[in-house]
């Protein structure tokens, strides 16, 4: 059957007139017409038939092999190891896809399609590049030779609908009493940042947590590739960064946007994760009036993440450890982190208040832990915002 689809393929491409538009409907008319002059269209049953109108039409006009995985709404990662290698994740377990490209030229041509429709670019010249497909979910390609087998695509999609508290309570990824913490500091207007390994889940925890904003504030996101799903938010807007291509575009980095953002009157601001110098940025926002912000980054542990962040700080400035450390201690309020329990589950494991910094190092105060179970191991010390809220009673309840 993959032969034959490419050869209805191939034929139909011959025949297609690009000088004029071609709609949906024009093209399955084109292909159904194509089909019918092949005799071993005639041996295959009707279920059969549609199936390979389908996969002509997705390489085509969609992103050939892999439509079918992206519209299976239970498929959270796709793998592409090389035109012969597919693989996938479906709840938690990783499967090997049993249908192909035919080519690595027909890799290449999905590639261009993705990386085309949000203005990247990746060649020779730069076989490396971040994007998203158009439902946010985030792609990364490593082009042959870079890739020696031929070329990788990663595909970390996310759901249609965006997980809500609800459902990740019910997922068991936090407890209700832990969430009504967590709402509590967020409508209180406290700094959160949320660390975690690959695929620990912060991205979807961070949209979730943006339920908890009052609808009526201003909201600046930063990201690499735009794929946060605020709910519920009408006053927002989205920036992505830009990367330089061979026609001499001008690159645009996060650390510019979250300058550009300050100038936006932004209740808040969300940089989708922290991986470099933008992190000194983040930092002093947060610092100066920006209460609420939020973002994320990959760490093992609150104490790796609070490392990881000295580092991205200095890779920004040369500043005295002494101050960096002083800076993430007054802009971030609460280290939230999240891992794949031996299950696959995603779990929110540790809930951290950073503290002062004391004798050289940045205090943390552990608020709740999970072992196995949910256990709350500290009360939190900085309740300031919470008192200028008027939510001390309803903390006091929890």
């Amino acid at each position: 059957m993959k032969e034959l689809c490419e050869n209805i393929r191939i034929q139909v491409l011959e025949r297609m007139d690009f000088s004029k538009e071609l709609t949906d409907s024009d093209l399955q008319e084109m292909i159904v017409r194509q089909m019918a002059q092949h005799e071993r269209i005639a041996k295959l049953s009707l279920s059969e038939r549609i199936l390979v109108e389908q996969r002509v039409f997705n390489s085509l006009r969609k992103l050939g092999v892999l439509q079918e995985l992206l519209e299976d709404e239970n498929v959270t990662e796709i793998m592409v190891n090389g035109a012969e290698n597919i693989f996938f994740e479906r709840e938690g377990v990783f499967c090997k896809y049993p249908y192909s490209f035919s080519s690595e030229e027909q890799l290449q041509d999905v590639i261009q399609q993705i990386v085309g429709r949000h203005n990247r670019v990746v060649n020779l010249s730069m076989p490396i590049v971040d994007t998203r497909l158009e439902d946010g979910s985030r792609v990364n390609i490593v082009l042959n030779p870079i890739s020696i087998d031929g070329s990788a695509i990663s595909i970390r999609k996310f759901s249609k609908k965006p997980l809500d508290m609800k459902i990740l309570i019910e997922r068991g990824t936090i407890s209700e009493e832990i969430a009504k913490f967590l709402e509590l500091l967020v409508k209180a207007r406290y700094n959160l940042f949320i660390s975690g390994g690959t695929s620990s889940g912060k991205t979807t925890f961070l949209n979730a947590l943006s339920a908890f904003i009052p609808k009526e504030e201003r909201i600046i996101t930063i990201e690499d590739s735009a794929e946060l799903q605020l709910q519920g938010i009408d006053n927002i807007v989205r920036l992505e960064t830009r990367t330089s291509n061979m026609e001499g575009i001008k690159p645009i980095t996060a650390r510019e946007l979250i300058h550009t953002a300050l100038r936006m009157r932004p209740d808040r601001i969300i940089v989708g994760e922290c991986r470099g110098e933008e992190a000194l940025d983040m930092l002093q926002a947060m610092n100066t009036g920006h209460d609420g912000s939020l973002s994320t980054g990959h760490a093992n542990s609150p104490q790796d993440m609070l490392n990881r962040l000295e580092t991205m700080v200095l890779m920004g400035m040369e500043l005295p450890l002494a101050a960096v450390r002083q800076q993430i201690a007054s802009g971030i309020d609460i280290l939230i982190h999240l891992e794949r329990d031996k299950n696959k589950q995603r779990k929110v494991v540790e809930i951290s208040e950073v503290l002062e910094v004391k004798n050289g190092v940045i205090r943390l105060n552990k608020l709740f832990s999970y072992d196995g179970k949910w256990r709350k191991t500290g009360a939190l010390q900085k309740q300031e915002k919470l008192v200028l809220a008027g939510l001390t009673e309803e903390m006091y309840e929890l």
